[in-house]
């Protein structure tokens, strides 16, 4: 396998790159032109970046002071093709800086950032170039426009509007300013909390401060004490390492420690990231408010399915309603069962909830999750969510190293018409934990599919995640959150490689962000029935299917405690539509807001020295900002759009084929619900998530 060589070993330091020599700014040679990981260093970046700006900006100036009438063309087409290079390599750099990340691209970054801000607004804000723009889009009618060239030419037209194409000049000044802080404060956030994660380590020298976790977290612990060249079991903040502490450890002051550390992050010390909120909010309210909307959320919530916050809120509303009081029950009961156990007395804590809530799952069920470790194998779950493609949709996952990687964890396959042997795309798969990598886990693109240099191209998809690594005695063995994860991940991956339209600005996952969750959400259905587990689960060291016993206990288990975690995840979505409608003057202190807007839904004691808001990267630096509330809404989509699969059968291939042609391959290009309605014959039935949770 091929990876990304050490770019502080490049040579000729002091010779700057120039296109003839930058990989970044050839064509490469690679099958299916893959990134040319293997020859990209770090001082390749600034340089391409330049260079495409200056290229794209030749490119737009031939747009604006054409003579001919402004058509389709020679206008909407010609502007979706004219940064195209600088989509791709600014979109290099900044995977880049999320999977492998180090000190010198985050400064980078900070430099990146305002020239890519600068050439946005150079776009949004030419008066001469909009005009083309409006021009055509004032005769899509007598153009005859339709299908994917109305599509494109409407949101080409609204996203300059919305960028302030209508503005004067005072306020475009104003909005290129906004913009530009914009930009450097966000990367600012993500940085502060990637410190903030990386800053905390925790060596343990006696086993038995660590009673209860289970072997695949020891072992995991001491490997990386080894790794690190230390005696004993050493703790971080990731995922693997959090998680199992805050579900296993019989130690109490051990999971607080975990807790705190892990939900103050960047809450104070230079790695602060309080001030950052208060900054981010004023920034995206006043750029609201200069494009005529009452705040941020309104001007979010324009170009989303719900369409306002009138009717976000309605929405959260209903479903802490039918969710607060059966959260209320599933803690009593965690409660009530700690209670009953012999030792000391005293209320849950949030280090306690994972803990004993796993304690009586275990007593109500017999099912501890730690047996599905070892039927879940990561290169069985792997191929298992290659089998499901096969099945639903026909697609055939060929590993390959016939193309570079940027790090040796990194995986690459050749996706395939299992029938035509037609290539589809390049499938990147990161799973491991490092330094460099931002938590959670994402999916990305390093090429949309769509029409790029006079052909269609198929995409190069990659998804990222942070999963046990494997030991010296073991192989990485999952648990079903990771499972989910993965195949939530692959899913949105799916409406990646699956894309089949004509244009990149509206291919694959460029949809609303209240519908991008869908495809990656009813993925996790499949992993929860025996039919679908029978193609993967099989125990690492036997061969053995996982036993219908445990797949039985898995099915019974989905509604535990089904409204605390529905509640949990609906205080993120209304501390973001807060932080994004209340007005700004009326926020001061970032904790006491918090905890006031939480006040209604928490069910746990508010811990001082913590902060949601400080670490809620999502909204503050990602794209979720207004939009948190996405990921409850695709639960509905989600849970409505596999009542038919249930009722037809999880792998019937009139309902897969009618999923795939209606939402898979249609990216952005048309009205999502155009598209929902097209493969559910029907609205969503909003109820469908109720029941699925047990909760009507």
């Amino acid at each position: 396998m091929i990876s990304l060589p050490d770019m502080n070993e490049s040579k000729n330091t002091n010779q700057k790159p120039d296109a003839t020599t930058n990989p970044l700014l050839q064509k490469s040679k690679y099958r299916h032109e893959a990134t040319a990981f293997d020859l990209i260093r770090k001082e390749h970046f600034i340089p391409a970046i330049q260079s495409a700006i200056t290229d794209a900006k030749t490119k737009v100036e031939k747009i604006k002071t054409s003579r001919a009438d402004a058509t389709f063309e020679n206008t909407i087409l010609a502007l979706e093709a004219a940064p195209q290079d600088l989509n791709y390599i600014s979109g290099v750099f900044f995977n880049l800086l999320g999977a492998e990340s180090d000190e010198e691209l985050q400064a980078m970054a900070k430099e990146i950032s305002p020239l890519l801000s600068d050439f946005s607004s150079d776009l949004t804000l030419d008066p001469a170039l909009f005009k083309k723009i409006q021009s055509v889009y004032n005769q899509k009618t007598a153009l005859q426009l339709q299908g994917e060239e109305l599509m494109l030419t409407e949101k080409t037209y609204k996203d300059f509007v919305r960028n302030g194409a209508l503005l004067d000049e005072a306020k475009k000044q104003r909005l290129r300013e906004l913009d530009q802080e914009l930009s450097q404060v966000g990367l600012e956030y993500s940085d502060r909390i990637l410190r903030s994660t990386n800053e905390f380590e925790l060596l343990i020298t006696s086993e038995s401060e660590l009673s209860g976790l289970p072997e695949s977290a020891l072992d995991s612990f001491k490997q990386a004490a080894k790794t690190a060249s230390k005696t004993g079991w050493l703790l971080n903040l990731q995922a693997p390492s959090y998680m199992p502490v805050l579900t296993y450890a019989d130690n109490r002051q051990l999971r607080e420690k975990m807790w705190r550390a892990f939900n103050s992050r960047s809450t104070e010390g230079p790695n602060e990231n309080k001030s950052l909120c208060l900054k981010i909010v004023k920034l995206k309210d006043e750029r609201a408010r200069i494009m005529g909307f009452q705040d941020f959320a309104a001007f979010t919530l324009e170009e989303r399915m719900a369409q306002s916050a009138e009717q976000v809120m309605s929405f959260l509303n209903r479903m802490v309603d039918k969710s607060l009081p059966a959260g209320r029950r599933d803690l009593k009961l965690v409660q009530d069962f700690k209670d009953g156990l012999a030792g000391e007395k005293f209320q849950l804590m949030p280090w306690d909830y994972g803990y004993y809530s796993e304690k009586l799952k275990i007593a109500q069920y017999d099912f501890d999750e730690e047996e599905l470790r070892p039927y879940f194998q990561l290169e069985k779950v792997v191929q298992g969510a290659f089998e499901h493609a096969r099945k639903l949709y026909g697609l055939e996952f060929k590993p390959t190293k016939d193309v570079p990687v940027y790090h040796s964890d990194v995986q690459c396959f050749e996706v395939l018409n299992e029938k035509t042997k037609e290539f589809v795309g390049l499938f990147y798969a990161d799973f491991f934990p490092r330094k460099g990598k931002r938590s959670g886990a994402w999916m990305t693109s390093y090429r949309d599919q769509g029409l790029q240099e006079a052909k269609i191209c198929r995409p190069h998809i990659s998804i990222v995640c942070n999963f046990i690594p494997p030991t010296e005695t073991k192989p990485s063995l999952l648990n079903m959150n990771e499972v989910r994860t993965l195949f939530h991940e692959f899913g949105h991956s799916l409406h990646g490689l699956l894309s089949n339209c004509q244009y990149t600005t509206l291919s694959g996952t460029n949809v609303f962000w209240d519908f991008v969750e869908l495809p990656s959400q009813i993925m996790e259905n499949w992993v929860l029935e025996k039919e679908a587990l029978d193609l993967f689960a099989s125990h690492y060291q036997t061969g053995e299917k996982i036993p219908v016993e445990l797949t039985n206990k898995i099915k019974a288990t989905t509604q535990f405690q089904a409204g605390y975690a529905s509640l949990r995840q609906l205080q993120f979505g209304l501390l973001d539509m807060a932080w994004h409608s209340t007005p700004v003057d009326q926020i001061h202190d970032v904790d006491s807001f918090e905890k006031k807007v939480l006040s209604r839904t928490q069910l746990l004691p508010f811990i001082e020295g913590t902060c949601r808001s400080s670490n809620f990267s999502h909204i503050f630096s990602g794209g979720y900002a207004a939009g948190y509330y996405s990921y409850k809404w695709a639960e509905v989509l989600d849970a409505d759009a596999f009542e038919l699969f249930k009722e037809r059968g999880l792998f019937n291939q009139e309902v897969a084929e009618s999923f795939k042609l209606n939402i898979l391959s249609r990216g952005g290009s048309e009205h999502p619900m155009v598209l929902y309605k097209k493969f559910r014959g029907r609205e969503p039935d909003p109820d469908a998530l109720l029941r699925r949770d047990g909760l009507i």
